[in-house]
């Protein structure tokens, strides 16, 4: 995207789709064109499903000093219900990017050309713009959209990275808050639809947390 005049280059991944309880959330790692250079991108940096959990915790401290500027916008399992999965994405990657550009725009004394590259066929971040739910965004930008774009674009396997940690760091807070949340094991299946998770909600219920528009058991 450098090549075609932006000066800001964003790439956005998803974590957290497939969960049945806790938010989906979308990473949004920034850099400036001109310091694109491939010998500087930290070591071992990949998409974040590829990883172990601990390489990728060794990464986030390499991935923020490498990019201009990394966050992580998020929507709640209440949203996802409400709105439905493809919207709920929109609005946590616009609120990674308003984040993103807030941060990095006050360097700037024009407003800069930015681009997006999101990981994947499907431009759910254009639709979301605009709407009612949508934040204010400082700097109005262009997506373009990449299949496995997060396991060959090092901006969009940063933003897999800083995404993840976030997420499952989340859900082990989570999993620890309160003890009648133990049954569901967070800790270890970060909300998605594992055998012991699955017959916990079978026995219990669904918690505050769980997306109760899925298909939990």
């Amino acid at each position: 995207m450098a090549a075609r005049g932006f000066d800001l280059i964003i790439g956005c991944d998803e974590v957290g789709r497939g969960a049945l309880a806790g938010p989906v959330m979308v990473g949004a790692a920034a850099m400036w064109a001109p310091d694109l250079r491939e010998e500087s991108i930290p070591d071992g940096l990949a998409d974040s499903k590829l990883l172990t959990a601990k390489k990728r915790e060794a990464l986030v401290g390499p991935v923020r000093r490498w990019c201009a500027d990394a966050c992580v916008g998020s929507a709640l399992n209440t949203e996802i219900d409400a709105w439905g999965m493809s919207h709920a994405l929109g609005i946590a990657a616009l609120r990674a990017v308003a984040a993103v550009e807030s941060r990095v725009h006050g360097n700037t004394t024009a407003p800069p050309r930015i681009g997006v590259i999101l990981d994947g066929p499907y431009d759910y971040i254009t639709r979301a713009l605009d709407s009612f739910d949508s934040p204010d965004v400082p700097c109005p930008f262009a997506v373009v959209t990449e299949v496995k774009a997060d396991q060959h674009c090092a901006l969009v396997s940063a933003a897999s990275v800083v995404a993840k940690v976030t997420r499952d760091a989340l859900m082990d807070d989570l999993s620890r808050s309160d003890p009648s949340y133990a049954p569901y094991r967070w800790e270890s299946n970060k909300g998605y639809g594992s055998a012991a998770h699955r017959n916990a909600i079978a026995r219990f219920g669904p918690t505050r947390w769980h997306r109760t528009s899925w298909h939990l058991v």
